[in-house]
């Protein structure tokens, strides 16, 4: 019999929970850890469509990247996921910047490899809160071709981009919103540096560096988590299914 907290410990034992930077709330944030779990489902996000696509398949667990309580709650109602989660006895485990950090079975370990970088690791900086890694091309590319391959292979219906002075081999990376180490990744010897989103005034950073610079999307960029954690958890959980949310779609789209 595999309990919540069976899953909870492999999760521990490569992304630690207590590792998670301070402003976060990472954990088993709805149900009991000894509950039996014989179905999980990864998503990015719990939103009530995927509480939805959990009950009609009848997982008791969602793994998932973003937390599900992360402000403090004052009141739950039949509108809000977290009632909907416990009126359909599934737990929610929710695994965030402790899963960001890990170069195991990371988001920014799975951003790389889905990439194709070598050598991805994270990048130590003392004394910070920093959430940023970095890897090699196999082969050198040009600006232009290496924001297309970042477009392509994550399936993004666009990026934002700005060229840099030399062609990319060197890649830094923070996915989500990392726009705050682009100044960090062009003192470690980057020659390009990949986010999802980018504040305004880190856009106008970038088109001064001397990097290039794409930001592909915070939902794409860490939607990539739960194919790689649902295959390191089915080698380590046997006979319990893994499942990856078909439901689930970026906050907004595009005209």
């Amino acid at each position: 019999m595999v309990r919540v907290c069976d899953i909870y410990d492999v999760i521990h034992g490569a992304a630690p929970f207590d590792t998670a930077l301070s402003f976060d709330n990472s954990g088993l944030l709805i149900g009991d850890g000894n509950q039996e779990v014989t179905r999980v489902l990864l998503a990015l996000d719990i939103t009530p469509a995927v509480v939805e696509e959990a009950a009609a398949m009848n997982a008791n667990l969602i793994l998932s990247h973003h937390p599900v309580i992360f402000h403090p709650v004052k009141s739950l109602g039949p509108q809000d996921v977290a009632y909907q989660l416990a009126r359909n006895g599934i737990a929610a485990l929710c695994c965030h910047t402790n899963l960001d950090l890990s170069p195991v079975c990371g988001v920014n370990v799975a951003l790389g490899s889905k990439l194709g970088l070598k050598n991805v690791r994270r990048e130590d900086v003392f004394g910070e809160e920093c959430v940023l890694f970095s890897g090699e091309l196999p082969e050198a590319l040009a600006p232009e071709a290496f924001a297309a391959l970042v477009k392509e292979k994550l399936g993004a219906p666009a990026v934002k981009f700005s060229p840099g002075e030399r062609e990319v081999r060197k890649v830094f990376f923070c996915s989500g919103a990392g726009g705050e180490y682009l100044g960090l990744a062009d003192c470690r010897g980057a020659d390009a540096y990949l986010t999802g989103e980018m504040k305004h005034h880190e856009e106008l950073e970038a088109a001064r560096s001397r990097l290039t610079v794409v930001a592909a999307g915070h939902y794409h960029t860490e939607k990539v988590f739960a194919e790689f954690l649902a295959s390191y958890l089915r080698k380590r959980i046997p006979g319990t299914a893994f499942l990856l949310s078909q439901g689930e779609a970026p906050p907004m789209g595009a005209l």
